[in-house]
C-alpha cells in the first residue's frame, strides 16, 4: 500500500481499516524459538523486565507488514498540538480507541487539519511507545472521511463571505488590455510558475514579471500567501506599479488546495489594490480565492493567457491600424492640399497688392465719376446762370428805356406810377436811355 495514493486499502477488505477492526486482522505472531529468545535470552517461564517485554513487542510490530503501512478510519478526539509542533490525538469508533501522533514535518505538509469530532482517514504505521508500553498510530497523512467535512466547511465559508459582499460582481475590476508589469504569487519552484512564464513569453514577451514566492500547500501556506499579497501591493504602491497579480497553483486534491480556501487569504484578495486573477488547480477545481478574485482562470496557464493579449493578434491589429492610418492620412493630405489651394486663391484675392490695385481702379473710377458729376453740375449752373442773366437782362431798366420807355421820379426818388402822384408845379426827373432830364408839372 503506497503512501502517495489518496485512498489505500488493506488486506482486510474493500473498506478503509477501522480502529475497531485491528484485532480482526492477521497479526502474524509467530511461535518459534527465535522470537521467544529475543527477550534477552530469558526463558519464558522466567520473569522478564518491562523494558525487555516492550522491546519484544516493538519488534513484533516492526516485523508485521500490515502494521507498517495502513489506513485507519475513525473520529478525532483530544487533538493537541505540543510546543514542538507535533500533534497528539486519539482515533475512536463505537467500540475502541487508538492513540495517534503526527510529527511536525507531516503537519506542515497539510493545508487542512481536523478538529475534535471530525471523521478522518489516517495513513501511517502502528508502533509501540516503549516507555509506556502502549502501541499507537504514527500518522503521516490525513484526509476527511468521504471529504464531506471539507466540503461542508467550504460551503459554510463560501456562504459567509458571500453574505459579507466579498463575491459581489460590482466590485470586480476589469483587467488592463496591455499590462506592463505583472506580479505572480506562487511557489518559486512550482510547475505552475514555469507554465505561466512560458505562456507570458509566448503571448506578450515585453511584460515585466515580478515573483512573490510563497508556500501553496501546508498549514503555513495561508499566512505566507497573505504576506505575499500584501508585499506585492506594497511593492506596487512604492516601487513599480503592477497592473495585476496572478495567484496560482497547480492541480491537486481538495486538501492540497485548501490553503486557497482560507478566510485570511480571501480577505487579503478582497483588500488588494491590484486586480487579481486566480488560477488555482484544474478547470474543475473551485476555491474561495476564485470567487473573491476579480477574474477566475481555470488553470495557471489560462491565467497567464487572460492577463496578456496575444502578440500575434496585436501585430495583426497593428498592421490593420497602420493600413487604416495610411489611408486616413492620405485622405487628410488630399483634403488639406485642396484646402490649401483654396486658401491660396483666397490669399491671391485678398493680397495687399491686389487690394491696392483694386483700390487704385476704384479711385480712378470715382475720380471719373466725380469729374463727370462736377462737369454736369457746372453745366447746369451755367445754364441756370444764362437763364438768370437772360431774365435779368429782360428786366434791366436800361433795356426797357432803350425800347422807348422812361422812368419818372419825384424829388424824393419815388417812382411816379399814377397821375395823382404828381402834383402841379412839382419838379420831376425823367430818366431815358439817353439820360435824365427834368420837367415841371403844370395844372391840366
Amino acid at each position: 500500500m503506497g503512501e502517495g495514493n489518496n485512498w489505500n486499502f488493506c488486506s482486510l477488505g474493500a473498506m478503509p481499516i477501522s480502529t475497531a477492526w485491528l484485532h480482526y486482522g492477521t497479526l502474524r505472531y509467530t511461535d518459534d524459538s527465535t522470537q521467544r529468545n529475543d527477550i534477552k535470552g530469558t526463558e519464558m517461564t522466567q520473569p522478564v523486565t518491562i523494558s525487555a517485554l516492550n522491546l519484544y513487542v516493538t519488534q513484533l510490530f516492526d516485523r508485521d507488514e500490515l502494521l507498517r503501512d495502513l489506513w485507519v478510519i475513525g473520529e478525532v478526539s483530544n487533538w493537541k498540538r505540543a510546543a514542538s509542533g507535533h500533534v497528539y490525538f486519539s482515533l475512536k469508533d463505537s467500540g475502541a480507541t487508538l492513540s495517534a501522533v503526527m510529527w511536525k514535518n507531516h503537519t506542515l505538509a497539510h493545508t487542512w487539519l481536523p478538529h475534535d469530532g471530525d471523521q478522518i482517514i489516517a495513513h501511517g504505521y502502528v508502533g509501540v511507545y516503549p516507555e509506556r508500553g502502549q502501541y499507537q498510530l504514527y500518522v503521516n497523512r490525513i484526509q476527511p472521511a468521504g471529504r464531506g467535512q471539507l466540503y461542508a466547511e467550504f460551503e459554510a465559508l463560501k456562504a459567509r463571505l458571500a453574505g459579507a459582499g466579498l463575491f459581489d460582481p460590482v466590485r470586480k475590476r476589469p483587467l488592463p488590455s496591455q499590462p506592463h508589469a505583472i506580479g505572480i504569487i506562487t511557489s518559486g519552484d512550482a510547475a505552475a510558475l514555469r507554465d505561466i512564464l512560458r505562456v507570458l513569453v509566448m503571448r506578450w514577451p515585453m511584460v515585466q514579471v515580478f515573483l512573490f514566492p510563497t508556500l501553496v500547500q501546508g498549514s503555513e501556506a495561508p499566512a505566507q500567501i497573505v504576506a505575499s499579497l500584501r508585499t506585492a501591493n506594497h511593492y506596487s504602491a512604492t516601487v513599480t506599479p503592477l497592473d495585476l497579480l496572478i495567484l496560482a497553483r497547480g492541480g491537486g486534491s481538495i486538501e492540497d488546495l485548501w490553503a486557497f480556501n482560507d478566510e485570511r487569504v480571501a480577505h487579503a484578495i478582497y483588500e488588494s489594490a491590484c486586480p487579481i486573477i486566480s488560477g488555482v488547480g484544474h478547470e474543475t477545481d473551485f476555491t474561495i480565492a476564485d470567487f473573491v478574485a476579480d477574474v477566475r482562470a481555470p488553470t495557471p496557464s489560462a491565467a497567464a493567457a487572460m492577463a496578456t493579449p496575444d502578440r500575434t493578434d496585436a501585430l495583426e491589429r497593428l498592421a490593420e491600424q497602420r493600413q487604416w492610418l495610411n489611408r486616413h492620412i492620405s485622405q487628410q493630405l488630399q483634403q488639406e492640399q485642396q484646402r490649401m489651394g483654396q486658401q491660396q486663391l483666397r490669399l491671391q484675392r485678398i493680397t495687399p497688392s491686389r487690394q491696392l490695385d483694386l483700390r487704385r481702379q476704384q479711385l480712378d473710377e470715382r475720380l471719373w465719376r466725380l469729374e463727370k458729376m462736377i462737369h454736369r453740375k457746372v453745366e447746369r449752373w451755367q445754364d441756370r446762370t444764362t437763364l438768370a442773366q437772360a431774365r435779368l437782362s429782360a428786366l434791366n431798366p436800361a433795356n426797357v428805356l432803350r425800347r422807348g420807355y422812361s422812368i419818372v421820379q419825384r424829388p424824393d426818388g419815388a417812382i411816379v406810377t399814377a397821375p395823382e402822384q404828381a402834383s402841379p408845379d412839382t419838379l420831376l426827373t425823367v430818366r431815358t436811355s439817353g439820360g435824365p432830364y427834368q420837367v415841371r408839372v403844370v395844372a391840366g
